[in-house]
């Protein structure tokens, strides 16, 4: 399912609900280099009630969308269904893995009957277990968004995945506020999750900039999500804390340089290092001499190339007779010493 680094654009609802606008920032987000594009598929009517009391409304100051109530906000943001197939199609006509997360069971059916390649579980979902197991059913291999869960809530849904289905399942670390502070990424859990649940991992990342998804690569992480829009200050649900198109570039960009960079573990240098190896330090006689001379320090220096004794000989040397004249520049070597 997955190359590596697999780098998904998540156009949430920051086409603005245009359709031309939604294909422009697939067009984009395939020159940027990325692997996929990913949908939400929700109504607002799958999502809340459409109820106006406080319970219902965004209260939190620091929120991007504070004062909204819900059954609006998701009403704008969502991604008109009808548009779905023609999107998948025009992706994968880019070279592009097309999916979505579905927030409902009724989405889950929608999806299957595009025949969409994976799933995506978004990290205020993943204590939904009927849809984890409805996902599970597919027998598609599955991404899910641990966000805000506890390490119990995790092992609950994974179970419940597990149980169904022995499909690839992806955990991502996320940090479920909108936009991230870098301080609260903890990309130090990527690891543990791996090791904890045995499956490939990745980072859901909300915070401004590169930074964090590209020290993820560092971690482990294999998959990394981004949201993305065209233009940040046009605007845009998301539009805060997503990319734009010459930064998911260089994100992407990032992100393969730093899996290339882990490499392996290595001592010694190498390949392209070897021929480096000749400018490292070694003995040189540093005037003319007469054979039978007593070396002494002023006679030698450690310089530049490596083509006479390791300075490690040094304490060796000095005071060791020359068994042939020598000049200024000469390597010294054991077979012009007594």
């Amino acid at each position: 399912m997955l190359n590596s680094p697999f780098i998904i654009a998540e156009l949430s609802g920051n086409h603005d609900q245009d359709f031309d606008t939604a294909k422009a920032m697939i067009k984009a987000a395939a020159e940027a280099g990325v692997d996929a594009i990913k949908l939400q598929t929700y109504t607002a009517d799958t999502m809340t009630l459409n109820v106006r009391n406080e319970e219902f409304m965004i209260g939190e100051a620091d929120s991007l969308w504070q004062g909204q109530n819900l059954y609006d906000l998701y009403g704008k943001a969502c991604t008109p269904w009808e548009w779905h197939q023609p999107l998948f199609e025009y992706a994968k006509s880019l070279g592009l893995v097309a999916f979505s997360s579905p927030f409902d069971a009724s989405a889950v059916e929608f999806l299957e009957s595009l025949n969409v390649p994976l799933y995506k579980v978004a990290s205020f979902e993943l204590t939904d277990i009927p849809l984890i197991q409805k996902i599970a059913v597919t027998g598609k291999p599955t991404i899910m968004s641990t966000g805000m869960a506890s390490l119990e809530e995790i092992e609950e849904a994974v179970a419940a995945f597990r149980h169904i289905s022995d499909a690839e399942l992806v955990l991502l670390k996320c940090t479920s506020t909108y936009p991230a502070n870098m301080a609260d990424s903890n990309l130090a859990t990527i690891p543990d999750l791996a090791k904890r649940f045995d499956c490939r991992v990745g980072l859901s990342d909300h915070t401004r900039g590169i930074g964090a998804s590209v020290a993820s690569i560092a971690f482990g992480a294999t998959v990394i999500e981004k949201h993305f829009v065209l233009d940040r200050s046009a605007g845009g649900v998301d539009a805060e804390f997503s990319m734009e198109p010459g930064e998911m570039a260089a994100l992407v960009e990032a992100c393969h340089q730093a899996y290339t960079a882990i490499g392996s573990i290595m001592y010694g240098g190498s390949d392209a290092e070897q021929k480096a190896k000749k400018y490292r330090r070694s003995i040189y006689i540093a005037q003319d001499l007469p054979a039978g001379t007593l070396l002494r320090p002023e006679h030698i220096k450690i310089i530049r190339p490596s083509l006479g004794l390791a300075p490690k000989h040094w304490n060796e040397v000095i005071g060791r007779t020359l068994s042939a004249d020598v000049q200024l520049g000469q390597p010294l070597s054991w077979d012009i010493l007594d």
